[in-house]
């Protein structure tokens, strides 16, 4: 059993490893470091380019429930995620650099894994079966082999990265530590508060500050990954409900809520960095130095790592894809990750361990595996399938994707835990047969 894997992220390198565990025989091309995507920078697989947070860890929450369903099958990226993680209140965060490294070595460790560093621009013969999991910043070159193999049904839009300083720049005597609401280790995060007059210069300048050009590809930006400049031009009270929220925290200077808050979370375990949270941008890079620094806390930040925006490409999936995530027409050729449609990290390694599945019961001859719907990842697998419209878009993990309970509860922690039990028995008997 040969199977060709192309891309070397979350979905490519859990679909490797399961087919390895499994007897396959896997070559998986990385282009990096023969080439680098406008957002990549580092050799190592796994790269992580937005956030370095895998969203929250309790079950109760859709992204905590998606982590236990992978986990359940064993999950390299959750596993060694919990390895190399940081402190981040509930959230299940990492250190990225030691993250990307830790996977890259597992996937090196097995013998029947050969990675191949350089570009493929065409899917060439000679696998039994193939595994397209390029991500949502594909080349060129093999973008337009997709488009031929899948027809024009092929859509882009743009994603934004976040800021990240240095945590030695970030003037404390105008910021304070402590997790919403208290939840987790009071150094998680470190808020940055503002007043209404702080507050109101920041968002005159942000809403008139310079972005940078975009070139080449279209505009369409996916509401996910919004900047923050574009998602505070809806309004003035847009961020400060959003990425600026102040609810949940008390500044202890003044022992009251912020107006508005900018919370850092660590970027790397040592502490030594911060990200902004929610903060994606396209600014110039001049432009976030100088509107960021008007934050008071961050009035003196370095910044090691500025905000970039970048073109994301994805399938309208349910007019390609069958529910085992192989193209229609042609079972042996299967799609995984963000280029599906599904948003997130732990959603493309979900969905990467999906197509690793049925492509080894393709080769196997046997029928494809269809998660039950409780699950979310079954739902991811009906979504992709079937939950298209006319305007397909990117889905992150949400309780909304799946079947209401049969019964009515009305208190939505407990209708959440109650869902999160649904799908592990489910998951788990689906396992057990």
């Amino acid at each position: 059993m040969t199977v060709l894997i192309i891309g070397g992220g979350f979905a490519g390198c859990e679909a490797a490893a399961y087919l390895a565990k499994n007897g396959a025989d896997v070559t998986l091309y990385e282009m990096k470091p023969a080439r680098y995507s406008a957002a990549h920078s580092s050799e190592d697989l796994c790269e992580l380019v937005c956030s370095n947070s895998f969203k929250a860890q309790r079950v109760s929450s859709a992204s905590g429930l998606l982590k236990a369903e992978m986990l359940r099958l064993d999950s390299l990226t959750v596993r060694c995620a919990l390895e190399t993680s940081v402190p981040a209140g509930g959230a299940l965060a990492v250190d990225r650099n030691k993250f990307s490294a830790l996977v890259t070595r597992r996937i090196g460790e097995y013998n029947n894994i050969t990675v191949k560093r350089e570009e493929l621009r065409f899917i060439p013969d000679g696998f039994d079966a193939v595994i397209v999991a390029a991500g949502p910043l594909c080349s060129d070159g093999l973008a337009y082999t997709i488009r031929g193999v899948c027809g024009e049904d092929f859509l882009s839009f743009f994603d934004a990265a976040a800021p990240v300083v240095t945590a030695d720049s970030v003037d404390m005597d105008r910021a304070f530590a402590q997790s919403r609401y208290d939840r987790g280790d009071a150094d998680d995060y470190v808020n940055c508060p503002l007043d209404r007059e702080e507050y109101e210069l920041f968002y005159r300048e942000l809403i008139n500050a310079e972005q940078a050009q975009l070139h080449e590809f279209d505009r369409h930006i996916y509401e996910g990954c919004m900047p923050v400049e574009i998602m505070a031009r809806r309004g003035p009270d847009t961020i400060r409900f959003g990425p600026m929220k102040p609810v949940g925290l008390t500044d202890p200077r003044t022992g009251r809520r912020p107006w508005a808050n900018l919370q850092l979370r660590k970027e790397n375990r040592e502490g030594t960095m911060y990200n902004l949270v929610g903060f994606q941008t396209n600014l110039k890079f001049g432009e976030q130095k100088r509107v960021f620094s008007l934050i008071p806390a961050l009035h003196d930040a370095e910044f090691v790592r500025y905000g970039v925006m970048h073109r994301n490409t994805f399938l309208d999936a349910p007019r390609v894809l069958t529910a085992a995530q192989s193209v229609r027409g042609r079972p042996g050729l299967f799609f995984a990750g963000q280029i599906t449609g599904v948003e997130g990290y732990m959603e493309s390694a979900a969905s990467g361990i999906t197509a690793g599945i049925n492509c080894l019961r393709y080769l196997k001859g046997q029928e494809a595996l269809l998660f039950p719907e409780t699950t979310l990842l079954g739902a991811f697998q009906r979504y992709v399938s079937s939950g298209g419209t006319a305007d397909y878009q990117p889905m992150g993990a949400s309780f909304g994707l799946l079947p209401p309970l049969p019964e009515r509860i009305k208190n939505k922690q407990e209708r959440y835990e109650s869902l999160a039990r649904r799908s592990l028995a489910a998951l788990d008997e689906t396992i057990r047969r």
